[in-house]
């Protein structure tokens, strides 16, 4: 009863309906992605709709007709079960939205577009192909669901399917999430041989093998912070601005010149890209004399994403 209570709480935050937009439109990709590139050459990534292509191809071996959207479903379904109770209640509800839509936007797409209006057969496999050739269509389904999958777990969503298990391996085991996408999908590439020939499978452990790197690059693009550290004689300055104009936190240490032997402060804080470009504008208009250095963090944890934690916590501190 608390799991469906704590769930409701989070479907009816501003946020949550304002991240169902992106939600949307990642998976709108993500469909594409799997109806163009993966099912006219029957390439199986190491992906949950990989795995229902090789289900769906055998099932019509079988003289069985359920459909590539319904197979997707189910298993997400079965997986959906996994996310809620072993990740949390924030990405089990938005999973189960983004998860329950991939089957049916697949079938949108071939609605509107079917792939056979512009495919033509690979001269190597004799299967059809968008590209011409499966390397290709390799790399254009890589570079687009990466893309839709770095965008929904920066907003703690996933894809469905095998971006669970992903997550699953990524919390418990502390794997990289690319990794955690390789690994399990690995497990899933060797499905395909039932299907296809050995060239295939190889080329679809390779493509899932990519798309680990190219996630893990686009999600440390998204995430991607600048750790600044400023050691100046008008640090209280520096602080005041950071706080009050950037709200950042920032922390204070005492060091000591190496070569001047001089005490000095140090000012540290974690600021976005844009906030970055404030600070530096800000040194350079007020003539500010500084040493500053600066590099990238591509992962920040606790109330550093929180403005509304942050906001209230300095209005408790005003109050006092």
């Amino acid at each position: 009863m608390s799991n469906i209570i704590d769930t409701l709480r989070v479907v009816k935050t501003g946020k949550f309906w304002k991240e169902l937009v992106i939600m949307t439109l990642g998976m709108a990709v993500a469909a594409a992605a799997v109806y163009y590139f993966l099912v006219p050459s029957k390439l199986i990534i190491g992906t949950i709709s990989g795995l229902s292509i090789v289900l769906n191809s055998l099932f019509e071996l079988a003289g069985i007709h359920i459909g590539l959207s319904v197979i997707i479903m189910v298993i997400n379904a079965i997986l959906l079960v996994l996310a809620w109770v072993l990740i949390g209640h924030e990405f089990g509800a938005k999973t189960v939205y983004t998860a329950m839509i991939l089957g049916p936007l697949t079938d949108f797409w071939d609605a509107i577009l079917p792939w056979q209006t512009f495919a033509h057969d690979n001269p190597i496999t004799g299967s059809p192909s968008v590209m011409g050739d499966p390397w290709l269509d390799l790399c254009c389904f890589v570079l687009v669901l990466s893309a839709s999958q770095a965008l929904l777990f920066s907003i703690n969503a996933s894809t469905g399917g095998l971006d669970i298990l992903a997550k699953i391996v990524n919390k418990y085991l502390h794997f990289e999430i690319g990794t955690s996408v390789s690994i399990a999908g690995a497990v899933i590439c060797c499905t395909a041989f039932f299907i296809n020939d050995f060239r295939m499978v190889v080329i679809g452990l390779i493509g899932t093998w990519i798309n680990g790197l190219v996630v893990d690059y686009f999600t440390a693009s998204l995430n991607n912070r600048k750790r600044v550290c400023i050691v100046s004689k008008e640090y209280e300055r520096l602080r005041q601005y950071i706080i009050q104009d950037l709200s950042r936190g920032c922390t204070l240490y005492e060091v000591i010149g190496g070569y001047s032997n001089e005490k000095s402060i140090e000012l540290e804080a974690l600021l976005t890209k844009d906030e970055f470009s404030k600070l530096l504008a800000y040194i350079k208009d007020n003539d500010i004399q500084a040493f500053m250095t600066a590099g990238n963090v591509s992962e920040v944890y606790g109330l550093w994403t929180k403005h509304s934690k942050r906001q209230k916590l300095q209005k408790q501190v005003d109050q006092r």
